[in-house]
């Protein structure tokens, strides 16, 4: 039998297939955490703006008790209430001068932003609100992987890997000329080996073209100079250059909204929420597949 009629007839019993099948499932255990990661954080990450909005809070107007301390003074507190930190920005409100002052602290490359009385000088907390911070976090999770430029490396590396997971995950799903319409659904009664199973494999097959877009625009939001170094090549910017006036900056602007869903409104935005946690899905079932073939077999 030829390699094509074994593909459209029992594609199980491929060499090929038996061989993606191993580099599927070991790619995807060593991938596996960092999938779960990157889907829940990314669907947290597509209503960022609106919670961005939300989060902020007015601000701190306070009571005026005597006389404004001088700038010299607040800096004073500030260093008092947070040793060892140096001050790196001081804003405040020239307008209203019961206005809580904006100081940002920095130790050793790590920064803190801190409200004070303008009054007494007293720390107010934090001037970012805490669902600010919460947000922040998170797209430096996913865009970063909390570890600046070298994380912005391995998050592209990781994101061509992803793209490798998905077809081979593909090929692998093939069932047949005569099973496929089958191979797409779930046995809702089948027992829980075979549903497990069929969850796995139905929703992949139906994730598939958002799990390769989101693993190939993932690689340019975590690596974007080179691609801008091509545009900038094939495209010079003119000397009367505007913002989105050349054809490959549109494209990569686009490239950016589609990893993150702000495109089309709500309905999009909900639709890339859902199956954005479609990855985490197929890690789990996959991490189960594996347990029931390969560990529990062991144990036998």
């Amino acid at each position: 039998m030829t390699f094509w009629s074994l593909w459209k007839t029992r594609p199980r019993e491929s060499r090929l297939r038996r061989a993606l099948f191993q580099i599927h499932l070991w790619s995807g255990l060593c991938l596996g955490v960092y999938v779960l990661v990157l889907s829940v954080s990314g669907s947290a990450l597509v209503f960022r703006n609106d919670l961005y909005n939300a989060f902020t809070a007015p601000p701190v107007i306070l009571k005026a008790q005597g006389e404004r301390l001088s700038a010299e003074a607040i800096r004073s507190a500030a260093r008092a209430a947070h040793p060892g930190y140096e001050i790196s920005r001081v804003w405040e409100n020239e307008t209203n001068p019961a206005q809580a002052i904006e100081i940002t602290l920095d130790r050793g490359g790590h920064e803190i932003q801190r409200l004070f009385d303008p009054y007494s000088g007293r720390d107010l907390g934090h001037a970012i609100p805490a669902g600010i911070r919460l947000m922040s976090w998170l797209e430096d999770l996913h865009v970063n992987l909390l570890a600046g430029e070298s994380g912005r490396l391995v998050n592209g590396t990781a994101a061509a890997l992803w793209v490798a997971l998905g077809l081979t995950g593909a090929v692998i799903w093939w069932p047949g000329l005569r099973d496929w319409r089958r191979a797409m659904g779930v046995r809702w009664r089948a027992n829980w080996r075979r549903f497990n199973f069929d969850l796995h494999s139905a929703v992949g097959i139906w994730t598939l073209l958002f799990f390769l877009l989101w693993g190939i625009t993932g690689v340019h939001v975590a690596i974007p100079r080179p691609f801008w170094a091509v545009v900038d090549y094939l495209e010079p910017p003119p000397e009367t250059y505007q913002p989105g006036m050349r054809t490959g900056e549109v494209i990569l602007r686009w490239s950016s909204r589609l990893h993150f869903g702000t495109i089309g409104g709500r309905v999009t935005q909900a639709i890339w929420v859902v199956i954005g946690l479609a990855p985490a899905v197929l890690f789990v079932t996959g991490v189960v597949m594996w347990w029931n073939r390969v560990l529990r077999r062991r144990d036998l």
